[in-house]
């Protein structure tokens, strides 16, 4: 199979307040080059950025059938176009909180309510729609998704398609809460300010209240870190807070069943793939009515849902779930359940039908020229 796959890498540069997003550079002639040679059935995109708009303009140019999955409600993640994280005054307000200490976290508030403006969530949400509404099918990881999609503006047609997940290396086996007084709470994912960890530390906050022998780990990378490390110092529960950094998604498996509870707070998953990792290997979990989360994470079925932003709500979730052992083992069980209906195997097919329905019924498109392509054509 890898005989027939291709991959062509563009440059890239990287947004000031976030250096783990690369944005490609300017390249439509590149991306036309590769659709002449190669001549595609089919374009499937994967992101609304520069990338993804050169790929649209050139399947219409070409006529080629044009499918994108929605993978990131980029909209909610408006913060990093902000001035304040794009200069990065945030990290210059923590390295001057080192030397005066009168400084606190409500200074920088204010600097993020100054410059919490509305409009950029607008601009976002319509150059978005913009790119996927010009595709001739729009795939949804989640049925919830769909519902916000078409609620944001999404006019094309949406069909349904789970990310998958390896469920032979993601093969959990159900779970007796076994830890007593010392109840492993755990988080993993990208440690951004969009994934509301700091939430999730004020939930173990009122756990460990409770139980003090708790611990929370902490598994990924990201720019909201220095903060949520100064969090957990403050809130006098660094000892029992653990950062691990990035662990490699091949050993991530075995990682999981060392732990009792997932934990997240996030409130613009699509689909949440951490979390479906953490319920195929066992864990219940408590998570925020948000977006795709509840499809995961079944209140009453295999963990508990809790409003966003509410750190209480989790914190209850967690501590009934490691409170009664039967209901730990009915989640633990449930969890495994709900995960089996995303076997990779499963997605594949059901997007190779998706790939043979939108081929078949595009057959004839229309091509496109627009000023964009003739000005890029003469500069060749």
């Amino acid at each position: 199979m890898t005989d027939n796959i291709q991959v062509i890498r563009f440059r890239s540069g990287y947004l000031p307040s976030y250096p783990d997003i690369k944005v490609v550079l300017p390249s439509p002639g590149k991306i036309k080059r590769i659709i002449e040679d190669f001549k595609p059935d089919l374009i499937h995109i994967h992101t609304p950025g520069l990338l993804g708009l050169y790929a649209v303009n050139a399947a219409e140019r070409f006529g080629v059938p044009t499918i994108g999955t929605y993978h990131t409600l980029m909209a909610e993640q408006e913060m990093y176009v902000s001035f304040y994280r794009l200069f990065k005054l945030d990290k210059l307000f923590f390295k001057a909180n080192k030397f005066k200490k009168k400084l606190n976290i409500e200074e920088l508030d204010k600097i993020v309510k100054f410059d919490n403006f509305n409009i950029r969530k607008k601009i976002i949400l319509k150059i978005c729609n913009d790119i996927y509404n010009r595709c001739d099918v729009v795939i949804s990881p989640s049925h919830l998704i769909k519902e916000q999609l078409i609620e944001y503006g999404i006019t094309r047609p949406i069909t349904v398609v789970s990310n998958g997940m390896d469920l032979k290396r993601f093969q959990g086996k159900p779970k007796e809460y076994l830890s007593g007084e010392a109840p492993k709470f755990l988080h993993v994912g990208r440690i951004s300010y969009e994934k509301n960890c700091d939430i999730v530390i004020n939930a173990f906050k009122l756990i460990h209240e409770q139980f003090p022998k708790a611990t929370l780990t902490i598994i990924g990378e990201g720019p909201a870190i220095p903060s949520l490390q100064r969090q957990a110092e403050h809130l006098g529960i660094d000892q029992s807070v653990e950062f691990k950094g990035f662990i490699p998604n091949a050993v991530l498996h075995e990682v999981y069943p060392q732990y009792d509870v997932f934990l997240t707070a996030s409130t613009m998953e699509t689909q949440g793939l951490v979390v479906l990792e953490a319920i195929a290997c066992g864990l219940p979990a408590v998570g925020v009515d948000a977006f795709a989360l509840p499809e995961l994470i079944r209140h009453g079925e295999n963990g508990f849902i809790a409003k966003s932003f509410d750190a209480k709500g989790i914190a209850q979730g967690a501590l009934e779930i490691i409170r009664n052992p039967s209901l730990y083992s009915k989640f633990s069980k449930q969890s495994i359940h709900i995960a089996s209906g995303h076997e990779m195997e499963k997605c594949v097919d059901a997007m190779e039908e998706v790939y043979g329905k939108v081929i078949e019924a595009m057959k004839g498109k229309v091509k496109k020229t627009t000023i964009f392509d003739l000005f890029f054509d003469f500069m060749q």
